[in-house]
Protein backbone atom coordinates (compact mmCIF):
# COMPACT_ATOMS: atom_id res chain seq x y z
CA UNK A 1 0.00 0.00 0.00
CA UNK A 2 1.00 3.45 -1.34
CA UNK A 3 1.49 6.21 1.64
CA UNK A 4 0.14 9.73 0.74
CA UNK A 5 3.04 12.02 -0.33
CA UNK A 6 2.43 14.96 2.45
CA UNK A 7 2.14 12.14 4.86
CA UNK A 8 5.40 10.83 4.23
CA UNK A 9 6.88 14.54 4.81
CA UNK A 10 4.75 15.16 8.07
CA UNK A 11 6.14 11.73 9.14
CA UNK A 12 9.38 12.77 8.36
CA UNK A 13 9.79 16.25 9.82
CA UNK A 14 8.12 15.20 12.54
CA UNK A 15 11.04 12.66 13.25
CA UNK A 16 13.69 15.26 12.46
CA UNK A 17 12.48 17.04 15.30
CA UNK A 18 12.18 14.75 17.89
CA UNK A 19 15.82 13.93 16.47
CA UNK A 20 16.78 16.97 17.03
CA UNK A 21 15.24 17.24 20.46
CA UNK A 22 16.82 14.22 21.45
CA UNK A 23 20.48 15.45 20.57
CA UNK A 24 19.87 19.62 21.75
CA UNK A 25 18.93 17.54 25.43
CA UNK A 26 22.29 15.73 25.32
CA UNK A 27 24.14 18.89 24.58
CA UNK A 28 28.15 18.50 24.21
CA UNK A 29 26.93 14.91 25.26
CA UNK A 30 25.58 13.55 22.15
CA UNK A 31 28.44 11.79 20.64
CA UNK A 32 28.71 8.78 18.14
CA UNK A 33 31.78 6.98 16.51
CA UNK A 34 32.05 5.06 13.16
CA UNK A 35 33.01 4.94 9.79
CA UNK A 36 33.84 8.20 7.70
CA UNK A 37 34.33 8.33 4.19
CA UNK A 38 34.43 11.23 1.86
CA UNK A 39 32.64 12.77 -1.25
CA UNK A 40 33.99 11.63 -4.83
CA UNK A 41 34.59 14.40 -7.23
CA UNK A 42 31.62 13.82 -9.51
CA UNK A 43 29.12 15.70 -6.74
CA UNK A 44 31.47 18.98 -6.99
CA UNK A 45 29.22 21.83 -7.46
CA UNK A 46 25.73 19.99 -7.16
CA UNK A 47 23.01 21.40 -4.80
CA UNK A 48 23.15 19.68 -1.39
CA UNK A 49 20.09 19.21 0.55
CA UNK A 50 20.18 22.53 2.41
CA UNK A 51 20.01 24.36 -1.39
CA UNK A 52 24.02 25.16 -1.01
CA UNK A 53 26.24 23.80 -4.12
CA UNK A 54 28.80 21.44 -3.12
CA UNK A 55 32.37 21.87 -3.08
CA UNK A 56 34.89 20.06 -2.42
CA UNK A 57 37.22 23.02 -0.72
CA UNK A 58 34.67 23.40 2.02
CA UNK A 59 34.68 22.28 5.55
CA UNK A 60 31.24 20.65 4.99
CA UNK A 61 29.57 16.68 5.39
CA UNK A 62 26.82 15.14 5.11
CA UNK A 63 24.67 13.01 7.77
CA UNK A 64 21.43 11.05 7.73
CA UNK A 65 20.15 12.76 11.31
CA UNK A 66 21.17 15.63 12.70
CA UNK A 67 19.76 19.10 11.95
CA UNK A 68 21.16 20.85 8.59
CA UNK A 69 23.39 23.70 9.85
CA UNK A 70 24.50 21.38 12.64
CA UNK A 71 28.46 22.13 13.65
CA UNK A 72 30.26 18.92 14.21
CA UNK A 73 34.04 17.85 15.81
CA UNK A 74 35.23 14.77 13.53
CA UNK A 75 37.69 13.36 14.85
CA UNK A 76 40.12 10.66 13.41
CA UNK A 77 40.57 7.55 15.48
CA UNK A 78 43.71 6.38 13.99
CA UNK A 79 45.85 9.42 14.07
CA UNK A 80 43.56 11.74 16.29
CA UNK A 81 43.33 14.55 14.17
CA UNK A 82 39.97 16.73 14.09
CA UNK A 83 38.05 18.37 12.03
CA UNK A 84 35.27 21.13 12.65
CA UNK A 85 32.60 20.80 9.71
CA UNK A 86 29.32 22.19 9.26
CA UNK A 87 26.22 19.49 8.28
CA UNK A 88 24.85 20.90 4.94
CA UNK A 89 23.78 17.16 3.02
CA UNK A 90 22.58 13.86 3.96
CA UNK A 91 24.11 10.97 3.75
CA UNK A 92 26.18 8.91 3.25
CA UNK A 93 24.86 6.37 0.84
CA UNK A 94 26.11 3.22 2.63
CA UNK A 95 24.56 2.12 5.63
CA UNK A 96 28.06 1.39 7.37
CA UNK A 97 29.16 5.13 7.35
CA UNK A 98 28.06 7.66 9.79
CA UNK A 99 29.14 10.62 8.07
CA UNK A 100 30.37 11.88 4.29
CA UNK A 101 32.91 14.64 4.49
CA UNK A 102 34.33 16.91 1.52
CA UNK A 103 37.39 16.18 0.36
CA UNK A 104 39.30 19.42 2.07
CA UNK A 105 38.00 18.14 5.94
CA UNK A 106 39.08 14.33 4.68
CA UNK A 107 42.53 15.82 4.04
CA UNK A 108 42.64 17.98 7.42
CA UNK A 109 42.16 14.70 9.18
CA UNK A 110 44.59 12.64 7.30
CA UNK A 111 41.98 10.23 5.77
CA UNK A 112 42.42 10.48 1.83
CA UNK A 113 45.19 7.85 0.98
CA UNK A 114 42.44 5.37 3.17
CA UNK A 115 39.33 6.70 2.12
CA UNK A 116 37.64 5.29 4.80
CA UNK A 117 38.37 5.50 8.70
CA UNK A 118 37.56 5.55 12.06
CA UNK A 119 35.96 8.83 13.39
CA UNK A 120 34.63 9.69 16.77
CA UNK A 121 31.52 12.83 15.67
CA UNK A 122 30.74 15.68 18.86
CA UNK A 123 28.11 17.76 18.11
CA UNK A 124 29.24 21.73 19.11
CA UNK A 125 26.38 23.58 18.02
CA UNK A 126 23.03 23.00 16.29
Amino acid sequence: MMMNPRINVAVTIFCVAVIAFFIKSCGEDYARRGLASYYADRFEGRKTASGEVFRQSDLTAAHRRLPLGSVVKVTNRENGKSVVVRINDRGPARQDRIIDLSRAAAEKIGMVEDGVVEVKLRVLEF
